[in-house]
């Protein structure tokens, strides 16, 4: 009976998290150990095993339909990928309660960068740094731009790869505001280049989650089907819908979770 519960939550979790590009693990987190109560470094397995079916399943729709820029996701996972290592080899060690306490003040954040993402997209244009195009689902006009402030990226990417490492809630809540707001990318373009990317950044860190036994089937193999399943319906909605609203019931959601676990922390619950 659990392990249908836990699915079917992950299902939900995950079409909202590819809808946003950040993976479901800031919602899935709060679930499973909240209601569930189960321990927050095995949910943190489950939810970095849930975080590379999710970036297959909605990274594969949007390399498909030409929304990923690939080049530039290339070039910030090697920053990832190093801060992934240095994350999961810190949760490991560290206490279970200070776990908590970081994952409350992280989900702050993402509440905080949220709502500073574009209402919709602005206006870009190429700079010469890896200019790329992609055809906007809703307009359907040929969307053409470049990226500016590279090295800033690359090291919000060693950032985002260890909140991913250390939390197992993929990298994309850094990721996307990031690359919005700092690289001068579309909206639309951030969100599937970090679904492209968080897939890469979490494999880094289950290596280290399963040598020392911190990946339980139990929960990981529902968790990974259900998300799974919910990338894929959320990936091919998230294209052709606005999503501001979705955003603001994603912070309301946030806000109650991140009370939960900065409670869990205190009390060691």
């Amino acid at each position: 009976m659990l392990e249908v519960l836990i699915f079917v939550l992950a299902v939900l979790v995950g079409g909202l998290g590819s809808m946003l590009g950040i993976g479901g693990g800031v919602l899935l987190i709060p679930l499973l150990t909240g209601p569930l109560g189960i321990p927050i470094k095995t949910a943190i397995g489950a939810s970095i095993v849930s975080v590379i079916a999710t970036s297959s399943a909605a990274g594969a729709v949007y390399v498909g339909k030409g929304m990923s820029h690939t080049r530039l996701s290339m070039v910030l996972e090697i920053a990832t990928t190093l801060g992934a290592l240095a994350g999961g080899l810190t949760a490991v060690l560290i206490d279970p309660r200070w776990l908590s306490a970081v994952f409350a003040l992280v989900l702050g954040y993402v509440i905080f960068s949220m709502g500073r993402l574009p209402k919709d997209e602005g206006a870009v244009a190429p700079t010469g740094i890896l200019d790329t195009s992609y055809p906007d689902p809703l307009s359907g006009r040929e969307v053409t731009y470049g990226v500016r402030n590279l090295p800033a990226g690359l090291g919000a990417s060693f950032v985002a790869g260890n909140i991913s490492g250390l939390l197992g809630i993929g990298g994309g809540i850094v990721k996307v505001p990031i690359m919005s707001l700092v690289m001068g990318m579309p909206l639309r373009a951030a969100i599937a280049t970090s679904n492209f990317m968080i897939g890469v950044t979490a494999a880094t860190s289950a290596v280290i989650y399963y040598q020392h036994g911190l990946l339980d089937p139990r929960v990981a193999i529902p968790t990974a089907l259900g998300v799974l399943a919910g990338a894929q319906a959320g990936a091919r909605i998230g294209g052709k819908v606005r999503s501001q609203r979705l955003k603001q019931l994603f912070q309301g959601l946030l806000a109650i979770f991140a009370v939960q676990m900065l409670y869990q922390a205190i009390t060691g619950g």
